[in-house]
């Protein structure tokens, strides 16, 4: 099934564009949400004004983007956790819990689906990067430091050394954000 994008679509394309879709998916998802119309000569024609919105929207969104990254890198948020004597968690920090953490703190509204750890959830003590990726182009490395609830019990000299250097890894941080900016400004 052809279909015209009417507004931009994750992992499909832009507004204006014409995609060859599946039936199932045209019918049942991108018609019915509005994000998409059958490709007929008369929507054709109205692609044009549709491409010229989409990226005005599109550059407000970069800027917006651009912006909050800025504000996120290298921001450091604090996790205390109930752990074991090896400094493994008994619970774990989810990515729902940092995209509340995110929304209490900063006051940033983030779907925990933006937001990438290494496995699905943290469950050691020490600092932990984390990824949060607004759009393709833009992502913000943070940090996680998971400290222990109690630090006279079920500490290990290396959680602890961990707890010590939030401000240390920063730098860390820093290094990262300049690669991962890097690599964008060289993809463009």
């Amino acid at each position: 099934m052809k279909v015209l994008l009417k507004k931009d679509v994750d992992n499909l394309g832009y507004a204006g564009e014409i995609f060859e879709v599946a039936a199932g998916y045209g019918r049942n998802y991108l018609i019915p949400q509005g994000l998409a119309i059958p490709a007929t000569d008369g929507a054709l024609r109205q692609a044009e004004t549709w491409i010229a919105q989409a990226a005005a929207r599109r550059e407000q969104l970069r800027k917006e983007y651009a912006a909050l990254t800025e504000r996120l890198n290298g921001t450091v948020l604090t996790f205390l956790a109930a752990s074991g004597e090896k400094g493994r968690l008994y619970g774990s920090i989810t990515t729902s819990e940092i995209a509340e953490k995110l929304q209490s703190e900063m006051g940033l509204e983030i779907d925990r689906k933006k937001i990438s750890v290494d496995g699905k959830a943290i469950r050691q003590l020490g600092n932990h990067p984390v990824t949060v990726r607004l759009d393709a182009e833009f992502q913000a490395i943070i940090r996680v430091a998971v400290l222990p609830e109690n630090p006279a019990e079920g500490t290990t000299d290396e959680a602890a050394e961990d707890a010590e250097d939030v401000e240390a890894t920063e730098d860390a941080v820093e290094d990262t954000v300049d690669a991962v900016e890097d690599a964008v400004e060289a993809e463009a």
